[in-house]
């Protein structure tokens, strides 16, 4: 397990955009946001590294860049890649946040949603770990509900969409296996807009 970084300890949820119940494991993979930009999105993304291995440390290093691309063939796709995304949820639940929410992280990529292109400038991308079509695990929706309703406390956030509902026929995840129905239970009623059934 890497090093977490340490927040201040001050009363309330945030510490800027530095959320106070997660770990912290700062990438340098993020810009600024278009001055205005609403936070008004939260993008649910899913990934291990290799695909389908749980508990490793991979995804910390891909996210710091210090990925040993030689480890395994699978990582040869992923040299020179930047990327992040604000927050980690493990299957245990536990919650790592990798990039300040008032910063641009780089996890959507070429997208669009509620009328709107480059979905990074406006939202907070939520890796959980897991596999495209594989089950996530009840700990995760838990987290993941209530990384949601804390980001009510600073962020305008209406909307909640996977990484396949911004990038339809590019991207899959976080896959058939995520449950919206359940995970849309769990949020503050009417909070929340999710995707429509069936994409």
């Amino acid at each position: 397990m890497p090093p977490a970084e340490a927040g201040t300890g001050a009363a309330g949820s945030w510490d800027g955009g530095w959320y106070r119940p997660a770990l912290r494991f700062p990438s340098p993979n993020f810009g600024p946001r278009p001055a205005g930009a609403a936070v008004d999105l939260v993008v649910v993304h899913s990934i291990s590294l290799p695909p389908g291995v749980y508990g490793g440390d991979e995804v910390f290093a891909l996210f710091g860049n210090t990925l040993d691309c030689d480890a395994h063939p699978y990582f040869d796709r992923l040299r020179g890649v930047e990327v992040s995304a604000h927050f980690y949820i493990r299957r245990d639940g536990a919650l790592w946040q990798f990039v300040d929410c008032d910063a641009r992280a780089w996890h959507a990529g070429r997208s669009a949603w509620r009328g709107r292109d480059n979905c990074n400038d406006d939202s907070v991308g939520v890796e959980l770990e897991g596999l495209e079509g594989d089950r996530f695990e009840p700990a995760q929706y838990l987290t993941l509900a209530a990384l949601c309703t804390g980001l009510l406390e600073r962020y305008p956030v209406r909307h909640v969409a996977g990484h396949s509902d911004i990038a339809p026929g590019r991207k899959n995840d976080p896959g058939p296996g995520f449950d919206w129905p359940r995970f849309g239970a769990l949020l503050p009623a009417g909070a929340f807009a999710l995707p429509p059934p069936g994409g």
